[in-house]
Formats: structure tokens, sequence, C-alpha cells
């Protein structure tokens, strides 16, 4: 396409007129103007942002305290109902009192438990240096003999820090027989918020820290924790520097502008702070800025590379390039004519293409319920012929638990093909917590009739203890089913057959389907749908498919490859299930 060249002989002569030296002047105006503007607004978009993020995370901050708070709040009430706790104190004997503490401090995840008796004294704890130490003195004793309720006590730690703690009053037939205290775990927040770039506080209701990211505050007035000496004349030029771009620096930390958050936490009047630095808000505003003020040079630079050139006023010229614009329109709208045909076309094109995608998905539909129905229908002709045979036996009881099989491979293939569905369409499963060795045994039960026809030798190998995955437990027996079926299908040649089926848990839960058979020729097309190696009628080529695309929607992965003797090594790994979860759910 032959470019479009703007004439500009009329604008640029030996001497530039007036209007057009200020027309430059207007622009440069214009540009400081705009550049202004940028950076005030700028400045307090992304300050804005950073406010409210920083006021989103002070909220997540006092919602894990208070859930620490209240989580612990209950257990002295409990402990101090407990008939163990309370005969130990009338009788004087402790000697498992001490492991029945640590025993609960385990379960709840408190930072440690005494119990004192009447005098003060503490008899056990889950930190036994502490047995024998008296508290007859310290507020957490003294307030709990005064209230019938659970009371909170903030007290400094020997290390500097601060120590929280619950404590209420154990009572025998309306005699005060000791003290139950609980200490709460609020330092773990200290610890994960020393990783975070702004400084965060907690004060408590005379403004003192007592929970913060920065040590030398702890125990001070946050007023004075923030005072420092009057700054130097470099500092005092950085803060004007700083100023310029409208910061509204709330307060200074460390010489540097910062913006100050505050937050309730609705306990005992503590409050929450956080001090975030306006360096990166500056450093983004800065970068646009940048961009802004090099786009202006070089449109400036172009005004005035405009203006220097020479003025080009012939007539000749004029009809010249009159005529090299008609061509140049001629060209144009044969162009136009052509991209509109093609564009037509194209949509045309589009529209087969998405009528031959929705052909092929209902036809690999099709073959996968014909696929995935094969077994249970196979399963169902072996249980009808055994029943039969039980009937002419005279054997009703036993033939009635093969109709009661066949009644639940029905309920399978429903199960079955609901779960088809799911593969044109995510979402709608349920996930459970599963144990996978469960599984295992249900899908050996499953394969129990083609495994009588074999003489295969079946070895299973899972851990005594079980193993936790979430889970839909029917599409993962259909998994374990398919790599049963294929490692039975591989060993048809072989001279012993056998499989071997390992479970073990660790980071995650793995189960590994090991046959001896001839192994696989191409792992690249494994997983492909329609990919299969067996003979016309035995297999459409879903299977494998199928099941990586159900383990995937699980969490986990479907691997396989070539074992070092022989044969093929099916692995499917699954996110395990946490103990905490699995007490959960």
């Amino acid at each position: 396409m032959v470019p479009l060249v703007a004439e500009s002989s009329g604008i640029v002569t030996p001497g530039n007129p007036w209007w057009l030296r200020a027309l430059v002047i207007a622009f440069i105006a214009a540009a400081v103007s705009v550049i202004w503007y940028t950076n005030a607004f700028l400045t307090d978009r992304f300050a804005e942002t950073t406010r409210n993020r920083a006021d989103v995370r002070l909220a997540l901050y006092t919602g894990h305290i208070m859930s620490e708070l209240q989580r612990t709040a209950v257990v002295p009430l409990l402990l101090a109902r407990d008939p163990a706790l309370i005969t130990s104190l009338n009788t004087g004997d402790y000697s498992t009192t001490s492991q029945r503490l640590i025993t609960a401090q385990a379960e709840i995840g408190a930072a440690s438990i005494q119990l004192l008796d009447d005098t003060g004294r503490t008899v056990a704890a889950t930190d036994r240096t502490e047995i024998g130490a008296n508290h007859s003195t310290l507020g957490h004793f003294v307030n709990a003999q005064r209230s019938k309720e659970t009371v909170f006590t903030l007290a400094e730690s020997p290390s500097g820090g601060y120590e929280f703690s619950y404590s209420r009053a154990i009572q025998s037939e309306g005699q005060l027989v000791g003290v139950i205290v609980v200490g709460v775990e609020l330092q773990k927040f200290e610890r994960s918020w020393a990783g975070i770039s702004e400084a965060v506080a907690i004060t408590d209701s005379e403004s003192r820290v007592i929970l913060t990211t920065e040590p030398r505050w702890r125990g001070q007035i946050l007023a004075n924790a923030l005072a420092r000496v009057p700054p130097s004349p470099l500092e005092r030029a950085f803060r004007v520097t700083t100023d310029w771009a409208n910061d509204p620096p709330d307060a200074y930390v460390g010489g540097e502008a910062v913006m100050r958050t505050d937050a309730r936490i609705p306990f005992h009047g503590w409050r929450i702070t956080s001090f975030t630095t306006y360096a990166t808000i500056r450093e983004k505003v800065n970068a646009v800025l940048a961009l802004e003020i090099m786009g202006f040079a070089v449109l400036l630079t172009l005004i005035f590379y405009l203006l220097s050139r020479r003025a080009r006023s012939q007539s000749a010229m004029f009809r010249r390039e009159s005529a090299e614009l008609r061509q140049l329109n001629l060209r144009l709208q044969r162009e136009i004519a052509e991209r509109e045909k093609v564009q037509k076309d194209l949509a045309v094109a589009e529209q087969t293409i998405a009528q031959s995608s929705k052909l092929a998905v209902l036809g690999e539909m099709s073959a996968a319920v014909s696929h995935e129905l094969n077994q249970p229908l196979a399963a169902m002709k072996t249980y009808l012929a055994g029943a039969r045979l039980l009937l002419q036996r005279k054997r009703p009881e036993e033939a009635l638990s093969s109709f009661q099989r066949i009644d639940d491979l029905i309920e399978r293939m429903g199960a079955i093909t609901r779960q088809l569905k799911s593969y044109a369409r995510k979402g709608g499963e349920a996930f459970e917590p599963v144990d996978v060795r469960s599984c295992v045994s249900s899908a050996l039960s499953m394969m129990e009739p083609s495994l009588r026809t074999r003489s295969i030798k079946i070895t299973r190998m899972v851990p005594r203890t079980p193993v936790m995955v979430m889970a839909d437990r029917v599409r993962l027996e259909q998994v374990i089913i398919n790599l049963l079926r294929n490692a039975l299908d591989a060993t048809r040649g072989a001279a012993e057959p056998h499989v071997e089926i390992l479970l073990t848990a660790g980071e995650t839960a793995t189960l590994a389907v090991r046959d001896n058979g001839h192994g696989i020729a191409d792992l690249d097309n494994l997983f492909e749908p329609f990919y299969t190696t067996k003979k016309p009628g035995e297999g459409v080529g879903l299977g494998l498919a199928i099941s990586s695309g159900i383990v995937k929607d699980l969490g986990g992965r479907l691997t396989a490859r070539n074992a070092p003797g022989g044969g093929a090594v099916f692995e499917v790994q699954l996110p395990i299930l946490a103990a905490k979860t699995q007490a959960a759910e």
C-alpha cells in the first residue's frame, strides 16, 4: 500500500507566523498540564488502592486474632468442669494430670496450660519446668478467684514481650479448689507478619503496643514510639521532593512518608495499626509520568522537525500528488471489496467448523457411553447365569445375593451415565473424603467375574491405616477398574500373568498398577481419545483418556511408564487429605 504524504508547504515558511509559535507554546503548556494532572490523579488513585488493600489486610488480621481468642476462651470452661482435674485437686494425686494437660494442649493448640491449687502453686503443667511455681500474686490467679467467669489477663513476660492467658476458677461442692490457666498463642501472628513489607502494631486500651513487627515499639505508647529526633537538612529536602507529588503523609516513620491505617479489634478496646510506605506508590506514578514525558518529547521533536522542512509549493507537485491520491483511493476501494468478500467466506467457514465440532463431540460421547457400560452389562450377564444355576440347585438365598449385585450394577450404570454428562459440562460434582483402600476393594469386587475366567495372580499391598482423599467415589473406582482392565488385557499373552496393586501415602496418595505384559509402545499418544492397540470390537480407546480427565478433575495426575523388568506401570497421584481436615470433615 502506498503511504499517504501530508502536504506541509502551507505551514512551513522561512519565517514561521506568530500563530504557529503560539500553537507550539500552547502544546507545551498542555503537556505540562496533562503531566501535572496525571501525577495528581494517579497518586490519589494508587494511594486509595493501597489504603483499601491495607484495610482488607487489617480485617484479615483482626479475624485471625479474634478466631484465636474465641477458640481458646472456651478451653478453661471445659477444663474447669473436667472430673479428672477436680478429683486430682481433691485427692492431691497429680501423677497423670500433666500428661492429661499435654494431650489437651496438642488437641486445641494452646500456648500452655497450667493447673494451680487453691494456694496458687502450679501442680500440673504442659511445661513441666513450671511445676511448683507460685502464682498467688499474679493477675490470672487473683482475678480468677474473684470472678465466676473466665478471665482474660495480659501480663509482661520476663523476655520483654507479653503473655496472654485465660483463667477460670475450679470449684468442687461450692468451694474453690484450684485455677486452670490457658495461654493464648498470639506471638505466632507477629512471626507471620515479619515477612511483609509494612509495619503492624496492636495496642491495648491504653494505646500501649502489645504485638508488633517492630520489636523496639513493644511496651511503649504508640505515639511515643513513632516520635523521633528532628530530621536533618537532607531529610527535609527529601520530604519537600516527596510532597510535590501530593502524597498525603499520615505519619513519618524512619524519615519516610507512610500511610497509617487503623482498625478496631472488638476485644478489650484493642486496636490494630499498619504503616505502609508511599515508595511503591511513587514508583508506579513515576513510571507512568516517564512514559508521558517521553511521548510528549517525541511529539515535540516531530513538530520541530516538520516546522524545519522546506516549503514545497510547486503546482506540478500538487497535481502529481493528487493523481497518486486518486490511484490510491481506487486501490483502497478494491482492497476493501476483497476484504469484505474474505470476511463473508470466513464467517461461513466458522459456522461449518462449529457444526463439525458439535458432531465430533456427539460421536465421542456415544462411544464413551458404549465403552463405560460394556463392563457392567458383562458382569450382569455373569450374575444372571450364576443366579439361574443357583435357583436350579434350590439355593434361593444365594441367588438373591446375585440379584442384589445386579441391582447395584444397575445403580452404577445410572451413575456412569450421569458422570458422562460431566465430560461435556464441568461442575456439579460432590466431593467427599474417600478411603482409597475401599475403592481398590470395590474395584476388585467389580472385576471378580473377569478374574475368575483367567488364571492370573493379583498382589495387593495397601497400608493398614486409611488413605483419605477428597474425591467422587464412583469416578475414582471407575479409574481403578479401567487400569485393572488394561492390565488384564496386557497380560493375555504372558506365561504367568501377574498384576500388582501398590498403594502408598506420603505427601500424596499414590496408587500404582503394574503388569508383566508386553509394555507400552507409544507413550506419547497413550492418553489421546480413540487411541488403542486392541483389536476391533475389544475397545474404542477411550478408557485411559476418560481416566486421565477424571484424575485431573480430582486435582491429581495419571502417568504411565514401562517397567525395567517388562510390563507397564500406571500411577495415580492424588492430593492426600490432612489429618486436621479429616477431623473437620
